[in-house]
């Protein structure tokens, strides 16, 4: 039996599970990890600037293609307390991603010796596992256990914690006969689906509400093939924005509280029937739920058995994965159609899009300083249909939730559950590094992109291309939004006069030296008619440079974006709303008065 330390063997184990690529920032007490990756060869490794920013890079390539898995490594103490939370967030989305730390030597874990923390009870909470391995011999199940986690039910992430002395002990592997374990997933029946499709029959006007699950099971072309046998409307969650095209006739615009449509609030409170697959029924898409749930029945398919009934008790439930799920329905579906049995559903599908025609927001004008609209609707000129998303929070997401489009899965890479500031440049990086051949934008406001500015540094030493638009009002615009019912403007304010860079006023931080100073380029905008030549310019500086290339909107002070306290039939519209054509050229359908 071939012998090796137990950190070559898990470097092993990580390429015949089908790792290619890990992030991290090494250290004393991980060094025999990086060794063993070293000279193992096959997995290449980009060098983070901050641990955290390494767990978001690997969930940014986890996000990007189906089947990837982001691997993080990182040393004991806090590199492991930065990962949590990477940790949190990968488990609030349902993203599998590997944390992988070193630990002091197990003789003294528990005597307080140097950056030795009990790393694995502080992540348990945040992971579907977190382990430390005090026995060299059992690295290899707990890697091989690892990856059948991560994959099976709902996906996560989990953490392996390796103690330095177990690092480099030698055991007895054989790579060559290893075999990954097969993941388990929870399958509807057709009785199930029979029920839930027998439900939608008897309606009148339903919808389905599409979520990210049905992106994590790569099924959006199945959910669509379903949409256009039954003509059903479809409501994407804010996670499952691009399992069908915002043209499509059957895109039916999404509802919430923040990030949704006009119209896609309109449609579903018309909804007398609702089939949700592969979502949570998160609380700023609901709202309160009496509003929600009055006049319609639900039916719930999800992949995590304990997800249905958490929020409300729908009519039916089904323990899903949403592929599962979907190749039945249209199984059912398919079979329907051809004995006749088939409701028309034309005229609700139409009125649908009526709507969509009808109820928009105005995106287009001319004001300077410019307001944040503006810049959506010239991202909607210059970024086409193969265009990868990233952002994280903030006014700037929300209002680049209700004004950009979005075609495909998986470009639309939003972090939905946590919403961590700092996350989106980090993503963006791990988005690029897992699709190079795809056209990345990321958006930010201008506190999201000062966490963690500091990992632009890596997309320019690693050569990672992509753009970053950048409002900036000098303002956390979010929180001063929310804080009008306390009748409170306070804490929230970023600005101040740069004595270095008097020219930029009270905007405070002048990202183009930042961004330049950390080795990338940097385009700054005051005048929205120069948007789109900004666009093009950052495109051509990215390709040339191949680093990353950020674009600054500098925008009105203050501005606040469409969203509802509690209800969605009672969103807050602040702006004046498009009432001819030319207020929202790039409305996927030509405004309908």
């Amino acid at each position: 039996m071939p012998r090796m330390t137990a950190a070559r063997a898990a470097v092993e184990i990580l390429k015949r599970e089908g790792v290619t690529h890990a992030f991290g920032v090494p250290g004393a007490a991980i060094n025999p990890f990086y060794a063993a990756l070293k000279a193992a060869g096959g997995i290449d490794h980009t060098l983070a600037r901050h641990v955290e920013g390494a767990s978001h890079m690997a969930e940014g390539y986890t996000r990007t293609r189906p089947g990837n898995i982001g691997v993080c490594i990182g040393t004991s103490g806090p590199a492991g307390t930065d990962m949590i939370t990477g940790l949190y967030s990968a488990t609030g989305d349902s993203i599998p991603i590997l944390c992988i730390t070193g630990q002091a030597p197990t003789a003294v874990i528990q005597k307080e010796d140097f950056q030795a923390v009990d790393i694995a009870s502080i992540a348990r909470p945040v992971a579907k596992a977190a382990t430390t391995v005090m026995e060299a011999a059992q690295v290899p199940g707990v890697f091989q256990q690892a990856f059948h986690l991560m994959r099976s039910g709902r996906p996560g992430p989990v953490l392996i914690d390796l103690p330095l002395d177990v690092q480099l002990t030698e055991i007895e592997f054989d790579p060559g006969t290893y075999q990954p374990l097969p993941a388990f997933k929870p399958a509807a029946t057709r009785a199930q689906i029979d029920t839930a499709v027998r439900l939608l029959l008897e309606s009148e006007r339903p919808l389905i509400v599409a979520g990210g699950g049905i992106i994590n099971a790569d099924a959006s072309e199945l959910l669509v093939e379903f949409a256009e046998l039954t003509g059903t409307p479809v409501v994407p969650t804010l996670m499952g924005w691009g399992v069908i095209p915002d043209d499509h006739e059957l895109n039916a615009g999404m509802a919430g509280l923040q990030t949704s449509h006009r119209y896609g609030n309109a449609n579903f409170l018309e909804s007398d029937f609702v089939l949700g697959i592969g979502n949570r029924w998160a609380n700023r898409h609901t709202g309160k739920l009496d509003l929600y749930t009055r006049g319609r029945k639900f039916v719930h398919v999800d992949i995590e058995p304990t997800q249905i009934g958490r929020i409300f008790a729908p009519d039916y439930g089904i323990a899903s994965d949403a592929k599962a799920a979907l190749e039945l329905f249209v199984e059912a579906a398919r079979e329907l159609r051809a004995a006749g049995k088939l409701p028309d559903r034309a005229e609700w599908a139409a009125s649908t899009q009526e709507r969509k025609a009808r109820l928009q927001r105005r995106t287009h004008f001319d004001d300077i300083p410019m307001k944040p609209q503006r810049v959506y609707e010239e991202m909607n000129k210059a970024f086409g249909p193969a265009t990868r998303y990233v952002t994280t929070i903030g006014l700037s997401q929300i209002a680049g939730a209700q004004m950009l489009h979005v075609y495909r899965p998986r470009h639309w890479i939003n972090c939905g559950q946590a919403g961590p500031l700092g996350w989106t440049v980090p993503a963006a990086l791990g988005v690029a590094t897992a699709d190079p051949e795809t056209p990345v934008v990321a958006l930010s406001g201008d506190y999201d992109f000062q966490f963690m500015i500091e990992e632009l540094a890596v997309g320019a030493q690693h050569k990672i291309p992509y753009v970053h638009v950048l409002v900036n009002n000098a303002y956390l615009g979010l929180i001063r939004q929310a804080q009008r019912n306390l009748d409170l403007d306070f804490q929230v304010n970023l600005e101040f006069e740069n004595i270095n860079s008097p020219e930029i006023g009270v905007y405070g931080v002048d990202h183009v030296k930042v961004a330049e100073g950390l080795g990338c380029k940097a385009i700054r905008v005051t005048d929205p008619n120069e948007l789109g030549a900004a666009f093009e310019e950052a495109k051509k500086l990215a390709a040339e440079h191949r680093v990353p290339v950020v674009v600054e909107a500098v925008l009105e002070r203050i501005t606040n974006i469409s969203m509802a306290a509690a209800e969605i039939d009672k969103v807050n519209e602040w702006e004046e709303l498009a009432t001819e054509p030319g207020h929202a050229p790039t409305a996927i359908l030509p405004l309908k008065s």
